[in-house]
């Protein structure tokens, strides 16, 4: 519905409407309740979405998405901004940390997270793995069983955190890993980098760019990729690890920044609604 308002409201007035789908139209989200989504989609979804003077992606695989199912409106590729830590990551002492932030929803991909930890574990008894965020339709407790079956130790399951506690998570962990099917940008990705901690994701992620950045790795969906990697990651020694994390919160603050995002932005209203030239990251085709 806040897409089906403001499309009526842009027919009734004539105004222009930007759309921003944030991965609605990706086939693992469209593939959770597919039933209820088809059909308020042949009701109303397609009409909003239709209506829209411009999409906007936030990667080049939303675009991709986006065209994909048929859609011929404009696109303007422009990334999520993120704020950039103002403090650096602290020294570590005691257990090295694992840390995913999100969702905890199938989508995410956790249950092949945990299955990879359950083989690395027992090689790095210097590190622990933390699943943090807000359980869904009672994900957490599948993972908890999940945990118990495999016999993992240490692995904590946690309630969501916020503002300054969420970046306090985030310094504080040595590596960041995002192993889900699906993300149009995956926000949490970006969060990390600007707080200095390198990245792990799968390629259901947008961050290619990873690993040319020199802060991260990108590798396969699934279970036994994702072992692998994490074998190589917590191998690492702790000044390597902060070597990429700052890698990474360069990269952020270079391209990622509010201020560079924003200007994109205005670029496209400008666009739609002054006759300004069309912005170079927006595609017709």
């Amino acid at each position: 519905m806040p897409n089906v308002y403001p499309a009526a409201a842009a027919r009734h007035t004539g105004a222009s409407m930007v759309l921003s789908p944030r991965g609605m139209l990706g086939p693992a989200a469209l593939n959770f309740s597919s039933m209820r989504k088809s059909l308020f989609w042949r009701l109303l979804q397609a009409r909003a979405v239709a209506a829209a003077h411009c999409l906007h992606a936030t990667s080049e695989s939303e675009w991709a998405e986006i065209r994909a199912l048929g859609h011929r409106n404009p696109v303007a590729i422009i990334p999520n901004g993120v704020d950039i830590a103002a403090t650096e990551k602290p020294q570590f002492h005691g257990d090295r940390v694992l840390l995913t932030l999100g969702r905890i929803h199938p989508k995410k991909g956790l249950a092949h997270l945990i299955r990879a930890w359950a083989a690395v574990e027992a090689a790095f008894p210097d590190w622990r793995l933390r699943i943090v965020g807000p359980d869904e339709d009672g994900h957490a407790a599948t993972l908890q069983a999940l945990a118990r079956e495999l016999g993992v130790q240490r692995i904590t399951i946690e309630d969501p955190l916020f503002d300054d506690a969420k970046l306090a998570a985030l310094q504080g962990a040595e590596i960041f890993v995002l192993p889900t099917l699906n993300e149009n940008f995956a926000l949490t990705v970006a969060e990390a980098l600007a707080a200095g901690t390198p990245v792990i994701a799968s390629k259901g992620s947008p961050w290619q760019g990873l690993e040319a950045r020199g802060c991260g790795w990108w590798v396969d969906v699934g279970s036994e990729p994702l072992a692998a990697a994490l074998a190589h990651a917590l191998a690492q020694p702790a000044p390597a690890l902060r070597a990429m994390g700052e890698n990474g919160r360069r990269w952020m603050a270079a391209d990622f920044s509010w201020r560079h995002v924003a200007a994109r932005m205005i670029e496209v209203y400008d666009w739609l609604t002054v006759g300004a030239a069309q912005p170079s990251h927006v595609r017709l085709s």
